[in-house]
């Protein structure tokens, strides 16, 4: 495997003289600029800076179809996803639309069970709660013959999802999707919560409308941003200004202490403080707990954590959540030495993709897996385990320049049989295929690997900002990023520096705690999860942050790559 290449992200010249001209400071101004930061305007991240919801195709209607189910007393039906973005958009969807009086009540399918969507199947067992109205949040684009099941049975459907519609879009009442074919919405990459967000904004107007708040309050839905913003980050949506607008105001909910009780248990439970959440705790501490229920059990239990009213309950569901997350790190962890030991048989320079599949894998963690392996190798990785109906459930990650999903379609136009059903994005898929079949996707997912990707592609590059001067590095810059939410296509800061090594030692057994030097200026380092011995002088890509121990605050410099 070729060493990475490190690289500095381009900035636009005229982009960071007009940040220079309003004030912005020359070190941020930097990063904004190399991250398609234009003006200003970008910057704002007010609540009111958000795009308006009429400017979502097809929301007055949904709006319309939600109003008069209300008023009428119809019975609502949430049908969500089992992951952390479809958690929280029906944790969402069912404060906000009992908070304006519907009555509501919501399923979500046992991915072990009955698989993604709205197969038929869910909706046999949604029927037994006499449903007028299905609702999906974080699905439905895809469930054509679930639809048509509804429509069978006199069942209503609003399909609100944001993931990419196939070439047969299901006949429901009402879709309301971003990515939908005519849809001029200025922000294509809304999470499935960001989607039922913005359809409760247009239902309270339509109602706010008709009068229907003049006998009942008016909910503050701004109150479930913090669930908006969870969910946008746990679910790696890039984080458009849009999105980041949705983010940073549900951070703020959370640091000023106006946060569901659920997600504060869950925050509590790791170690967390909620006065000063971060993007990273959402991403990387609270969805994967979340997100542990529908890996290994059933989703119920994390959204009924959201739903929580009451601390006491919120925590001990945490609880729950949190020993899963155990489990699942456990599992996680035994499948990658399984993994490992695989690639060692294969020659993966040679190869532009891998696809995996061990008896004793558990269909819950393929995709985190996946994820681990990609990172690993460098190339796309589909990971798979026994479903228990005798076929194959596949997880795939991949890497810059390979629409994952594109790619899936692009095999079932070349092999029409291989693939029984297929859905995703660009950088995360999943499919269903018969397990004796597993030799022949191997071969044609390769071929098409081939295809898509150039030798180049397979190289790791590492983007960094550049270097750093000494004076540079303070506490009002660190601050100033730390203020910043970064995430999926608007990266954190990453530097580069060549450094002496003037002490080190392993810490918690596996980490390196170092103190490093440039000219006379002096660092604290960490290198998590690698306590290697390192040379007397190295190069190293690093993230600034400020360690906070026993009422101290320093300057540390986090390595996540040294050469």
């Amino acid at each position: 495997m070729p060493m990475p290449e490190i690289i500095t992200r381009e900035r636009d010249p005229a982009a960071y003289a007009t940040l220079i001209g309003v004030g912005v400071d020359a070190r941020m101004a930097r990063l904004y600029a190399a991250r398609g930061v234009r003006d200003a305007s970008d910057l704002n991240h007010a609540f009111s800076a958000l795009l308006p919801p009429p400017q979502l195709a097809r929301i007055g209607e949904a709006a319309t179809l939600l109003a008069n189910a209300t008023q009428a007393g119809k019975r609502l039906l949430i049908v969500a996803d089992f992951d952390a973005d479809g958690a929280t958009a029906c944790a969402l969807g069912m404060r906000a639309l009992s908070a304006m009086g519907a009555t509501v009540e919501f399923i979500v399918p046992n991915r072990f069970e009955y698989g993604y969507g709205l197969t038929p199947e869910i909706v046999a067992l949604a029927a037994e709660r006499e449903p007028h109205l299905i609702i999906t949040v974080d699905n439905g684009i895809a469930s054509v013959e679930g639809v048509a099941e509804a429509n069978r049975r006199g069942i209503e459907v609003l399909v609100t999802d944001h993931h990419l519609p196939g070439q047969t879009l299901p006949d429901a009442s009402v879709i309301v999707n971003p990515n939908q074919v005519g849809d001029t919405f200025g922000s294509k990459h809304l999470a499935g919560v960001g989607v039922i967000f913005y359809t409760m904004l247009a239902l309270r107007a339509e109602l706010r409308d008709r009068g229907h708040f003049t006998t009942r309050p008016e909910p503050n839905l701004a109150d479930l941003l913090d669930l908006v913003a969870l969910g946008t980050v746990a679910d790696v949506v890039r984080l458009d200004h849009n999105n980041r607008i949705l983010v940073q105001q549900g951070l703020q909910r959370i640091r000023a202490g106006r946060v569901t009780p659920g997600i504060r248990a869950l925050m509590q439970v790791a170690g967390r403080e909620p006065s000063r959440a971060s993007a990273y705790d959402l991403g990387f501490v609270v969805g994967p707990r979340l997100n542990a229920a529908g890996r290994l059990e059933d989703m119920s239990l994390g959204i009924e954590c959201l739903l929580a009213h009451d601390e006491r309950t919120a925590l001990e569901l945490a609880g729950r959540l949190d020993q899963l997350n155990r489990q699942r790190r456990s599992i996680e962890a035994d499948m990658q030495v399984d993994a490992l030991a695989t690639l060692e048989t294969v020659d993966v320079g040679s190869r532009y993709s891998l696809a995996l599949f061990d008896a004793g894998w558990h269909q819950g963690v393929v995709g985190i897996l996946a994820s681990r392996i990609r990172e690993k190798t460098h190339r796309p990785v589909i990971a798979f385990a026994r479903d228990g109906a005798g076929n194959l459930k596949g997880s795939g990650r991949s890497i810059g320049g390979f629409h994952l999903r594109d790619a899936l379609d692009l095999v079932t136009k070349r092999e029409p049989a291989l693939i029984s059903k297929f859905g995703g994005h660009a950088m995360a898929a999943g499919l269903t295929i018969a397990e004796a079949a597993m030799g022949d996707f191997a071969a044609a997912f390769e071929a098409v690997a081939r295809r898509m990707l150039s030798p180049a592609d397979l190289v790791e590059r590492i983007e960094t900002d550049g270097t750093l001067d000494g004076g540079e590095l303070d506490f009002e810059f660190v601050n100033a990023i730390d203020a910043q939410v970064w995430g999926q296509g608007f990266v954190a800061p990453a530097f580069v520096g060549s450094f002496r090594v003037v002490e080190q030692r392993v810490v918690g057994e596996k980490h390196l705690k170092l103190k490093l030097a440039i000219g006379n200026t002096s660092f604290e380092a960490m290198r998590f999860g690698s306590p290697d011995s390192l040379p007397a002088s190295i190069d190293a890509v690093f993230r600034p942050s400020i360690n906070e121990f026993r009422g101290n605050r320093t300057l540390q410099l986090i390595l996540d790559h040294v050469a």
